[in-house]
């Protein structure tokens, strides 16, 4: 099923969510919880790889989350081999796509255009079509393949976000950390104009 036409109206264009084979899963969660509290529509694909990640890495289970988030009544999923999805086509309006998290296979195959499954196709549309397009890459330590790929996206005008943790905010929990990322996804999509007030950083501490 896809956002129907009053829905694109009432709550923007909708957001793609792409879910790969990399560490990660509380951030792809985190960046979906986000953008439909936020009001917006959201489309998402995972490949089977980042399934396997989930079961490794969350509590809820990957059906679960889809059911959950179906009930907010802005939320569609689409098979990653499902190539005649709406957001496979640069017809079909979109607000951007987040790659949260970005295997290091993702991100060589948008880099050079192999457009092989739903998650690279839409990325592959975002970078065609001039529409934001946003990478979470998960590796480490990375090669000169790897930031050799990134720099080719971000030549693109793809947006790089690692997900690092704020230490200069003092982050409490791996929960802090994560929803700070989450938030640059949502600022780097234009998705919100700024970091919530807890997430920016106000000068030095006084030491007094």
């Amino acid at each position: 099923m896809t956002p129907k036409e009053g829905d694109l109206a009432s709550n923007g264009l909708p957001v793609v969510v792409g879910m790969t084979g990399a560490s990660g899963a509380p951030l792809s969660v985190a960046v979906v919880d986000l953008l439909l509290a936020s009001g917006r529509s959201v489309i998402a694909t995972a490949t089977p790889a980042a399934r396997m990640v989930w079961a490794e890495e969350m509590d809820e289970s990957f059906g679960a989350a889809l059911e959950r988030w179906k009930a907010s009544g802005r939320f569609d999923y689409y098979s990653p081999a499902d190539l005649r999805a709406p957001i496979a086509s640069g017809t079909f309006p979109t607000a951007g796509m987040a790659l949260v998290p970005a295997s290091m296979a993702t991100v060589a195959a948008v880099a050079y255009g192999m457009a092989d499954n739903l998650p690279r196709r839409a990325a592959d549309v975002c970078l065609k079509e001039r529409r934001p397009l946003v990478v979470v890459p998960r590796e480490s330590p990375l090669t000169a393949i790897h930031l050799e790929n990134m720099a080719r996206l971000a030549r693109l005008n793809a947006v790089i976000i690692p997900p690092d943790p704020p230490y200069y905010l003092r982050p409490s929990s791996m929960a802090e950390v994560t929803a700070f990322t989450a938030h640059r996804v949502l600022v780097a999509l234009g998705v919100e104009d700024r970091l919530p007030e807890e997430f920016r950083y106000t000068g030095p501490r006084d030491e007094a």
